[in-house]
């Protein structure tokens, strides 16, 4: 598995930003997304597939009923992919799952929750361009007539339901789609969503058979702390990322956080031979 573990700032930003510069564009302009966890023992699997082995049963009925209650705020003349992406914006179990074109927003993720401050974090990168090397021709060629390397809901408006989906292909293939910006939190965000053409498998799942698409960035428990705080300075925070007081009252809530909880940061001037504070 092609997998990093950095235990300080400057190793990490190394790591986030490897091999980004394009020639062809003269940027630095990586194909790349991101999902921060704060747990290395998570898996990257769907809300939906949490709800149980049956889930490919039981998802035709959430959108079905979804659609139905949530009428007033999806139009009609909305496309399906509009309704699946508004249902997973608001916690709606669906196969689609959460990705970032930023870093720092992963690196929230990875360390807005204190309580894992104990636990080694990541941060899964993948390459989209390559991910949709693996699509089939009609698909690609959308891309190409575009002349982009994610889709949008309008190219994929065809594409009338998950069943026509997943009719695309005997083999399960995974795309990236950016959604449309229903609110500030998906733009502040810097959003997008991946979707596998099958219910039941995992973004885990898949990428182990592509191993070539993806990378992981295990963030030393030990860091935390320090990503924590250069975040809030740069102002990547809950009041940012959820605008609105809820987002406003979980950022005060961490900002009081006493200071014992979880693992303490590491003191650069007290550090031992081993790079830990005892």
């Amino acid at each position: 598995m092609n997998q990093q573990r950095v235990t300080t700032w400057s190793e990490l930003m190394g790591a986030l930003y490897e091999d980004s510069w394009m020639p062809t564009l003269e940027r630095f302009r990586p194909s790349l997304a991101f999902r921060g966890l704060p747990d290395i023992s998570f898996t990257l699997s769907t809300s939906l597939m949490r709800l149980g082995d049956d889930c490919s049963q039981i998802e035709g009925h959430l959108l079905r009923n979804f659609r139905k209650y949530a009428m007033r705020n999806v139009a009609e003349r909305d496309s399906f992919w509009y309704l699946l992406s508004v249902a997973q914006h608001h916690g709606l179990p669906t196969r689609l799952m959460d990705w970032t074109f930023s870093p720092y927003v992963a690196l929230h993720f990875v360390t807005a929750a204190h309580e894992r401050y104990d636990r080694d974090g990541v941060v899964w990168c993948i390459d989209y361009k390559q991910v949709h090397q693996h699509l089939s021709h009609d698909l690609r060629a959308l891309l190409e007539e575009e002349g982009a390397d994610v889709f949008t809901i309008e190219m994929l408006s065809n594409i009338r339901s998950l069943k026509e989906f997943d009719a695309l292909s005997d083999t399960p293939f995974a795309l990236l789609f950016e959604p449309p910006s229903i609110d500030d939190r998906i733009i502040n965000q810097y959003a997008l969503f991946s979707v596998i053409s099958s219910p039941a498998m995992s973004m885990s799942s898949w990428l182990e058979g592509h191993p070539e698409v993806f990378r992981q960035i295990i963030i030393a428990k030990e860091l935390k702390w320090e990503i924590r705080d250069k975040l809030d300075q740069a102002n990547i925070n809950e009041r940012v990322l959820f605008p609105g007081l809820d987002g406003l009252s979980r950022w005060l809530r961490r900002q009081y956080v006493p200071p014992g909880s979880g693992t303490r940061p590491l003191n650069p001037l007290n550090e031992l031979t081993n790079g830990f504070v005892v």
